[in-house]
């Protein structure tokens, strides 16, 4: 394998080389990002009504999985407004004084992206209630009897804040957003799109087939298929004359391990460990992460939404189960497929009527007597 393949159909950025590339292909305007129709209609509205008005725009929260694009709106928001942004994150504000020093520096309309907002430190998060509120910053002076509390005005300004995690976001901090918009997964058609238009800008000759077999592996998401493209250029100029076709696409991808519905060798681990350990399940993702000597977030946060998409595993009370559809995308990849685990014959199904009670037997009465 040329690259780590768990990296690149990850959603999210590693280094810096990719962040540097990465930000080449972003789109500078509304109306160059593809895809996410509503968001893009009600960002419009609610940036050119705050346009016309000279005012800041309302405070906007940006959720979904990584890789969609929430940086890029960000970065879009602060363009069609014509300020300047900033850019930090949660983790990044350790302090309630780091956070009281970016808000002083911000001119007027200006806006502050705060990534990974979800893990914002609830000192942090205090201080953070007036300034969205009243553009104000509540600052301690002193210790002991001797403090006093001295208000700080701000000037107008709009946080963006974006997470992968909505429902880690206190409710008091969510209400405060103006305006809460959700990314979701790309459509094929879409993802070509991308394809098109980060290849024109790489310089990359690539022709429609190579483009459509890129995009379905994309997992829905405009950062895998910009990464995939990147390989499987830097594939075709070793190998080839530069150009690439849908034969020079598929290879390289082959070299991946990846496979025509996007699966990874580390998905198809899994997957495999379902239909063969566990006669395709019910098993917990504890057992499963002990098989394959994975972490359960990696297991719950990396590999299964995917495959919860396509439909080819299933999650139920009992555990994790391998679907029809995950058992024959596996046979037909030429892995042997034992026959399902099927319920005890002895315990009745939730869903069979409960059987009729017997008569009680007459003490007086035995079936030696009856006889």
């Amino acid at each position: 394998m040329v690259d780590d393949v768990s990296r690149i159909l990850s959603g999210d950025i590693e280094d810096e080389a990719d962040l540097v590339v990465d930000g080449s292909l972003r789109p500078r305007s509304l109306a160059e990002y593809i895809g996410q129709a509503e968001v893009k209609a009600n960002l419009s509205v609610l940036l050119q009504a705050a346009k016309n008005r000279g005012e800041a725009a309302d405070h906007i929260l940006l959720y979904g999985p990584p890789g969609l694009g929430k940086t890029t709106l960000a970065t879009i928001v602060a363009r069609e407004l014509g300020v300047n942004v900033r850019y930090t994150s949660g983790p990044a504000i350790e302090r309630a004084g780091d956070l009281a020093a970016i808000l002083t520096s911000l001119e007027e309309r200006d806006v502050l992206f705060i990534d990974e907002v979800h893990r914002l430190n609830r000192a942090v998060e205090e201080i953070l209630y007036p300034a969205m509120e009243d553009y104000a910053l509540d600052v301690m002076i002193g210790k002991g009897p001797s403090a006093r509390s001295l208000r700080l005005s701000l000037k107008p300004f709009t946080i963006v804040g974006a997470t992968t995690r909505a429902g880690r976001i206190s409710s008091p901090l969510r209400d405060r957003f103006g305006a809460t918009y959700r990314l979701d997964f790309y459509a094929d058609h879409e993802l070509a799109s991308i394809v098109r238009r980060s290849a024109e800008i790489l310089g990359v000759t690539i022709d429609s087939a190579a483009v459509e077999a890129i995009a379905r592996r994309g997992r829905g998401t405009p950062r895998i298929v910009n990464r995939l493209l990147k390989r499987v250029r830097d594939n075709a100029e070793v190998h080839g004359d530069g150009r690439v076709d849908e034969a020079t696409a598929r290879s390289a991808m082959r070299m991946m391990e990846i496979d025509d519905e996007g699966l990874d060798s580390a998905d198809r681990k899994l997957l495999a460990a379902i239909v063969q350990k566990f006669a395709s399940g019910p098993v917990g993702v504890a057992a499963l992460a002990a098989v394959l000597s994975e972490e359960t977030d990696t297991i719950e946060d990396v590999h299964e939404p995917f495959l919860l998409r396509l439909g080819f595993i299933d999650r139920t009370p009992q555990g994790r189960i391998a679907t029809d559809l995950g058992r024959a995308h596996l046979s037909a990849l030429g892995y042997e497929i034992p026959p399902p685990r099927r319920p005890d014959a002895g315990m009745p199904s939730l869903w069979d009527e409960p059987a009729e009670p017997s008569a009680p037997l007459d003490p007086d009465r035995s079936p030696a007597t009856e006889a």
